[in-house]
């Protein structure tokens, strides 16, 4: 991101964002990839949006026999309180923290999805 600083524009690092990895269902991470590529976003940015409508909900059911046998390591960036919401949240309802971010897939709103050029906003100090 760019920050206003006495009149000049300075590059900085988003001090709010985070990087995690997790595992989760390689089918899905290629809907996630189809999914940035046709709304001009980002996959973190896609998550990031179905963490925040996962974390309205009171509760959540999830069928652990149903886990998906594809799961491979996924690393991208996200709110660190959205994510912190999101692990409390997890094990609130006694789930894998992947469970759950694998759960936020039928809770994306890609109407409210930040495009691919946020990261190149401008902010005043």
């Amino acid at each position: 991101m760019w920050k206003i600083i006495n009149g000049k524009l300075v590059q900085t690092v988003d001090q709010t964002r985070t990087e995690y990895k997790t595992r989760i269902s390689s089918s899905f991470i290629k809907k996630l990839k189809k999914m940035a590529t046709e709304n001009n976003s980002h996959i973190g940015y896609i998550l990031e949006n179905g963490f925040t409508n996962i974390l309205n909900e009171s509760s959540l059911i999830f069928d652990k026999k149903n886990r998906p046998k594809d799961r491979v390591e996924l690393r991208t960036t996200c709110d660190k309180e959205i994510l912190e919401a999101l692990r409390s949240f997890a094990k609130s309802n006694k789930l894998n923290l992947n469970d759950v971010i694998e759960a936020s897939e039928n809770y994306i709103n890609l109407d409210e999805v930040k495009h691919a050029n946020w990261r190149y906003r401008i902010e005043k100090e």
